[in-house]
């Protein structure tokens, strides 16, 4: 398995934990906005907006560029493949998984056939 820095992968766990960041994030994934129309469809003070900002921040997962009083938000993707890369070893594991289960299946549903076109002991067809 793929060893990461575990602190940063904690961090961004604990931000993609959140549904409004959650929310944030695919915002910004359109394009740069700016706290307060962030904040906006969640109808939180910018103070609030602000906090899940910072925790996406702490995971490198947004940046933040100040102009003045204006504080614009981007997105940072690489903390998301990083993750993804992790996740990836055990989806690995689930599909082989799901793999053998298929097979399982598969197997026991031709045995019902193979048992259903059978005549019983004395029938005939």
């Amino acid at each position: 398995m793929v060893e990461y820095q575990t602190s940063q992968l904690d961090m961004v766990f604990h931000a993609l934990g959140d549904a409004t960041r959650r929310k944030m994030l695919a915002r910004l994934a359109a394009g740069e906005q700016t706290v307060s129309q962030l904040a906006e469809p969640f109808a939180m003070s910018l103070a609030a907006a602000s906090k899940h900002i910072k925790a996406l921040e702490a995971a490198g997962l947004v940046k933040r560029d100040v102009k003045g009083r204006t504080h614009t938000c981007s997105l940072n993707p690489g903390p998301l493949a990083n993750a993804h890369q992790w996740l990836a070893y055990y989806e690995i594991f689930w599909t082989n998984r799901l793999d053998a289960l298929e097979q399982l299946l598969k197997n026991d549903d031709a045995k019902k056939q193979k048992s259903k076109s059978k005549p019983k002991s004395g029938e005939t067809k």
